[in-house]
């Protein structure tokens, strides 16, 4: 399976590609990092990722995208930027027929160092050794993509029964929630229909 991940930022959008055989043993095929300056409008700053998603996707011709959910952070125009970026790399994937999957971060510092909680320097210097790389992949958002990568390769084999392939149980008690929220939700608005 080739997996390319991704871990979207604005101005650092890390860019990982990696083989990963039926015995899971992972071989990196690419890695790098797309920037898009500030003093760019955002419009630009969008163009800049989605022109190297395009390249990236069509050089290397990925089986899966795996990139990282966008979770609610204390910082706004962080998280809105993260999502925009998100969105174009989905599109670029959906254009080309590749199946995106989303994984938080913690099921990738999970499945890649056993702890959902690991730190950064943790999930580097496992894919070092995942990857057999002489030297770990440097900046931190290159090593992040390449774990996103590895994690969906390990973690696809071990869907739970939703109709959906490659579903994780996080992924499951996620949407869980998400469910529930929805209806809470629904049950405080007066008159609200229960979907």
């Amino acid at each position: 399976m080739r997996v390319l991940g991704v871990d979207p930022g604005l101005t650092r959008c890390g860019l990982g590609v990696v083989d990963v055989a039926p015995n899971r043993t992972a071989t990196l095929v690419g890695v790098g990092v797309v920037g898009s300056s500030h003093e760019l409008t955002l419009d630009a700053r969008l163009l800049v990722i989605a022109n190297a998603i395009d390249q990236w996707l069509d050089a290397f011709t990925p089986d899966v995208l795996a990139i990282e959910r966008v979770f609610a952070q204390t910082n706004l125009s962080t998280v809105m930027g993260v999502a925009q970026v998100s969105g174009v790399v989905m599109v670029a994937a959906a254009r080309r027929g590749v199946p995106v999957a989303m994984h938080t971060p913690s099921e990738v510092k999970a499945a890649v160092t056993g702890s959902g909680r690991a730190d950064k320097a943790s999930v580097t210097a496992m894919v070092t050794r995942i990857l057999r790389l002489d030297e770990p992949a440097r900046p931190a958002d290159a090593a992040d993509a390449l774990a996103l990568a590895i994690a969906h390769a390990w973690r696809s084999g071990s869907s739970v029964d939703t109709g959906a392939p490659g579903t994780t149980a996080a992924q499951q008690l996620w949407r869980d929630a998400e469910t529930k929220a929805k209806l809470t939700k629904n049950k405080e608005k007066p008159g609200a229909a229960w979907r």
